[in-house]
């Protein structure tokens, strides 16, 4: 169920390499969490640069003329794009009245994590971040002889599990 609006929302951190399906798990988990009345937020780190506004857009050209902070709002939404960086834990404190925020990314982060695990090599992240709660694991990463990961394993497809892990961590 989702939290009383004075208690801070879940956090949850999808983490992995690069296609490694951490996109796929976070929608997959938006709908489990919606699904069971949650307001959801989710946060997502870009190792590149992006672009959201369209060129020759109004905002587009405030952003061109130097704007350090744009922000247009509509009937239906609103959007605030900023020339600089902002730390997990600002953009957390922007979604407060989420129940839950899933964070696809921000690896060095102190959140609880899920690992998203695609083939062997992938094991070094998990000693590698703090706080991983779950291995995500694709079919036949793991050797049949691998060691313990130190916390539950996951297939990927087992959603529903992921999701009732991110629950538990509410309590």
């Amino acid at each position: 169920m989702p939290q009383p609006a004075s208690q801070a929302p879940i956090v949850v951190q999808i983490v992995g390499y690069k296609n490694t399906g951490k996109t796929t798990l976070v929608c997959r988990l938006i709908e489990y969490f919606k699904q069971a009345g949650y307001k959801v937020g989710t946060i997502k780190r870009d190792a590149h640069e992006f672009q959201i506004d369209t060129p020759g857009t109004d905002t587009w050209k405030h952003q061109e003329a130097g704007a350090d902070m744009t922000a247009i709002t509509s009937a239906t939404r609103t959007a605030v794009m900023k020339r600089s960086p902002e730390p997990l834990a600002r953009l957390i404190d922007q979604l407060r009245e989420a129940d839950v925020i899933l964070v696809e990314g921000f690896k060095t982060d102190d959140y609880p994590k899920i690992v998203m695990i695609r083939s062997v090599s992938d094991l070094e992240l998990l000693q590698a971040v703090s706080r991983p709660v779950a291995a995500a694991v694709w079919p036949g990463a793991l050797p049949p002889d691998a060691p313990s990961l130190g916390v539950p394993a996951i297939g990927i497809d087992r959603v529903d599990e992921l999701y009732s892990l991110a629950v538990s961590l509410a309590r």
